[in-house]
């Protein structure tokens, strides 16, 4: 058991690392942008990046998972905590994402935009507010799981099958127009833009994706426990 200061150091430490590393994401996706002249993704040809500097993009975002999961599992000492901690730092980081590419770029100019939110196993297109809603919630539970841990979080499976149902709504909302045409070809996806966000079913995988949350906040005697 962490006494209380020693938790909220833990949560301020991670969350000064997420922003730092939001930083220089904005700032690396913003230079790449201007490079290809896309500082708005949602228009024609919106991805022309081929060859090595694909290559390097794709790498770039796989390595960007991987700092987040590690700055958790240093962060936290049971399983429990360290997923807290991956939460709070994915969502800080992706939430201030955005916010400083807004001062960068001056983009998006609003939380409707559409952007290029992933590229792997296929491209992720998504209106700015989607990504936002679950970053927040995934703060939202990991503070819960690391300052407010309970037996409920860590021992009730049902919710996260529920969760995980919701996490592929959500894949699926965002990739759906990938899938597509995921059988003509590498040049169309560079060339394809999304016409509609299905925001019924995202928000109905939003749903699901809260019942770790929600079961966390029902419990009946949450306590520190880390």
């Amino acid at each position: 058991m962490l006494p209380v200061r020693d938790a909220s150091r833990r949560w301020v430490a991670v969350a000064a690392f997420a922003t730092a590393m939001a930083w220089v994401e904005a700032a690396v996706v913003y230079d790449l942008r201007t490079m290809i002249d896309r500082i708005q993704p949602y228009q024609q040809d919106p991805l022309p990046i081929s060859g090595s500097l694909g290559q390097v993009e794709l790498v770039r975002e796989i390595a960007t998972l991987v700092m987040l999961l590690m700055v958790g599992l240093l962060a936290g000492r049971t399983w429990r905590s360290r997923m807290g901690y991956t939460a709070i730092a994915f969502g800080v980081w992706d939430v201030l994402y955005y916010v400083f590419l807004k001062t960068i770029s001056d983009w998006p100019s609003s939380l409707l935009d559409w952007d290029i939110l992933f590229l792997v196993p296929l491209p992720w297109w998504g209106p700015v507010l989607a990504p936002v809603c679950i970053a927040v919630l995934m703060i939202v539970w990991g503070t819960l799981a690391t300052q407010f841990g309970d037996r409920q979080i860590a021992l009730s499976w049902k919710p996260w099958v529920v969760s995980g149902l919701g996490a592929v709504l959500a894949l699926y909302a965002f990739m759906a127009d990938s899938l597509r045409v995921a059988n003509q070809g590498v040049d169309v996806f560079r060339h394809m833009l999304p016409k509609e966000f299905n925001w019924p079913v995202f928000c109905l995988a939003f749903a699901l994706m809260a019942a770790p949350v929600v079961t966390a906040l029902q419990a009946p005697g949450r306590r520190r426990d880390h």
